[in-house]
């Protein structure tokens, strides 16, 4: 049996092994403190998860910075056969090794994160105009093709190739057994998928829209996202939740909810929001290659955006890091989703006050490229987000007492958040319209923390 090295804290990322309490060839029961573990928060005690006999201590006491769910130790219980590669599995390769061989770094986060630091680009890429409904597509088929264990399910992703054609001609290529049609029940093959994902497989759930998915808040929220943390490191829950996040175009008040600031609460979720198809396919690869939790929340008026997407099967965007879209020194402006289109679309009236922004799109809501957020306001001494979500304690919220508890001292402005309406969503299209971030908002905030009103 493997002892990994479990996330102690909700915030814990990486741990110090202060002293091993046993050696190798000692016999221990379940519940036997073998180890003290030092956390971001204290040092605390580290039980063996069985009876049977220490067989090998992988990582010495008084290592540092030993990454969430790297092995440290074997055990050996009853009736199990300890051979030579449950200690050299691929599954366990150190850190270093994997990155002379791949020149990629896997570091699991208590957050249920994978942060993997790859380039995302490569001169020798061929990049095709296509779809993000396309680039969805490519990246679902592309990582089907490389892993058997990945499956596909949700309602009509099958015979009808997915509501919004995301899945097209996937059940055609992959067979029924690995692209499913499920019941109109989103409780029921929520807990499929979770389950399937326990049990080593890799499911991909669609939901027809993502407000759906509160008839499997439960399942999500205290299945998927916890089992990691309460199984001491032992169980991954390698699934992702895929379908469109936010209002679309006149479906009303039920069916126009952002959920970024819902999931993003969550300890244990990975909650990824791309704005166009690039993002969308490097993103979800990564997502399917996570061995956690993740929430890739698309915008349904977002499938037609084409964008320049690479071809090729290794093209992945790391999770964890938002995009530098333009470079200035007047304003920091940051967006997620729909809400960076938004931006963009807002951006000849911002050149015509002579103001030249940093736009960040931060990709990635959990983890939070924070780096990238402070090096910008730190230069530019003012900030506007904009999101379309509804504005109480949303995540633009959040964000703001990051920005002002971590750069108090270097801006120069309140910080400005245009966000959606404290409204259901409106039917009637210009009232529709008015629930959402407008250019004029975002030309205001703009104006206002600029000093230009």
């Amino acid at each position: 049996m493997k002892i990994l090295l479990p996330a102690l804290s909700p915030t814990m990322e990486t741990g110090n092994l202060v002293k091993w309490l046993v050696k190798e060839g000692q016999t221990v029961n379940s519940g036997d403190i073998i180890a003290e573990i030092e956390t971001d928060k204290a040092t605390m005690e580290l039980e063996s998860p069985d009876d049977g006999i220490i067989e090998k201590i992988v990582i010495s006491e008084g290592t540092e910075n030993i990454p969430v769910n790297d092995l440290i130790a074997v055990l050996k219980v009853e009736d199990e056969e300890i051979i030579e590669e449950e200690i050299s599995s691929p599954e366990v390769v150190s850190i270093k090794e994997e990155t002379d061989k791949s020149q990629k770094t896997n570091i699991t986060v208590s957050n249920g994160s994978v942060l993997n630091e790859q380039t995302e680009t490569n001169s020798n890429w061929t990049e095709v105009e296509i779809t993000m409904r396309e680039a969805l597509n490519q990246a679902i088929e592309e990582e089907m093709t490389k892993d058997e264990d990945i499956f596909l399910l949700g309602e009509e992703v099958a015979e009808y190739d997915g509501a919004y054609k995301v899945t097209q001609g996937l059940l055609d290529k992959f067979g029924p057994k690995r692209v499913l049609d499920t019941p109109i029940s989103e409780h029921g093959f929520t807990g499929l998928a979770i389950g399937a994902a326990m049990s080593g497989l890799k499911p991909i759930c669609e939901f027809m829209t993502f407000n759906f998915s509160l008839q499997a808040i439960d399942q999500i929220v205290n299945s998927a996202a916890k089992t990691l943390y309460m199984s001491g490191g032992e169980i991954n829950v390698p699934v992702v939740f895929r379908g469109p996040n936010g209002a679309a175009a006149r479906v009303a008040a039920q069916h126009s909810q952002c959920f970024i600031s819902w999931f993003s609460h969550i300890p244990g979720l990975i909650v990824v929001a791309p704005s166009n198809a690039r993002d969308a396919k490097g993103l979800l690869k990564t997502s399917i290659r996570n061995p956690n939790p993740v929430i890739f929340l698309e915008h349904e008026l977002l499938y037609k955006e084409k964008s320049k997407v690479p071809q090729e099967t290794d093209f992945l965007i790391p999770i964890g890091k938002g995009n530098l879209i333009t470079e200035g020194n007047d304003v920091t402006i940051i967006g997620f989703s729909m809400s960076v289109q938004r931006i963009l679309k807002s951006l000849p009236e911002i050149n015509k006050l002579n103001i030249k922004p940093d736009i960040i799109d931060l990709r990635t809501i959990k983890p939070l490229d924070e780096d990238l957020i402070y090096q910008s306001v730190k230069k530019t001494n003012r900030v506007v987000i904009v999101e379309d979500g509804f504005g109480n304690t949303s995540f633009g919220s959040h964000l703001s007492y990051l920005i002002q508890s971590n750069c108090f001292d270097y801006l120069d402005s309140e910080i400005v958040k245009v966000s959606g309406k404290d409204v259901p969503m409106p039917y009637a299209e210009n009232l529709e319209a008015l629930a959402l971030p407008t250019t004029d908002e975002i030309i205001s905030a703009i104006k206002k923390v600029t000093y230009k009103e």
